[in-house]
């Protein structure tokens, strides 16, 4: 039997206040997203609908606000902020098959869950996977890390031609 590893930090409570900057990928690193031209992303219909539905996510989650994000061909990177209001809440800690609600596991399945559903649509394809399996995430530690990360991803597509994700770089 195979077991899973997770990339999770142990008994972390990916429920609480932080900001997590995360890249989720297309399944098999497929450009399904779009093209960069002239140093900028023009998205396909597929990468539309990536965009809005990372959009989509803080107006259908009241504790949560998307950062600075950029859809590439074949992934994206984003920061997702989740901020409590008033009300405390115990820690959660989600566990496989008992998911958190509003926990960062819990918004990267929903999003990846809601373009998959759409993307399938949209090519007639059900059943047909979009995203790879898991998501790299990174907890955004101070400002200095919060800065760095978004001008990483602002930089994005002036980089793809360097990039590890570029099917050309393969």
């Amino acid at each position: 039997m195979h077991h899973r590893r997770s990339v999770r930090l142990k008994d972390y409570d990916y429920s609480q206040e932080g900001a997590y900057f995360v890249t989720v990928s297309a399944h098999n690193r497929e450009c399904l997203f779009g093209d960069v031209v002239n140093e900028k992303m023009r998205l396909s219909p597929v990468g539309q609908i990536v965009r809005d539905e990372w959009l989509r996510t803080e107006s259908i989650r009241r504790d949560v606000t998307m950062d600075e994000f950029v859809v590439m061909p074949n992934h994206l990177h984003g920061i997702i902020c989740i901020r409590r209001g008033t009300l405390q809440r115990a820690p959660t800690v989600e566990r496989f098959g008992k998911p958190a609600s509003d926990s960062l596991p819990t918004i990267v399945r929903l999003f990846k869950s809601a373009t998959t559903k759409r993307v399938n649509i949209l090519r007639n394809m059900p059943g047909t996977p979009v995203w790879q399996r898991n998501y790299y995430e990174h907890i955004i530690r101070d400002e200095d890390d919060l800065n760095r990360i978004s001008q990483y991803i602002q930089d994005n597509v002036l980089q793809w031609v360097y990039d590890k994700e570029n099917p050309i770089n393969l």
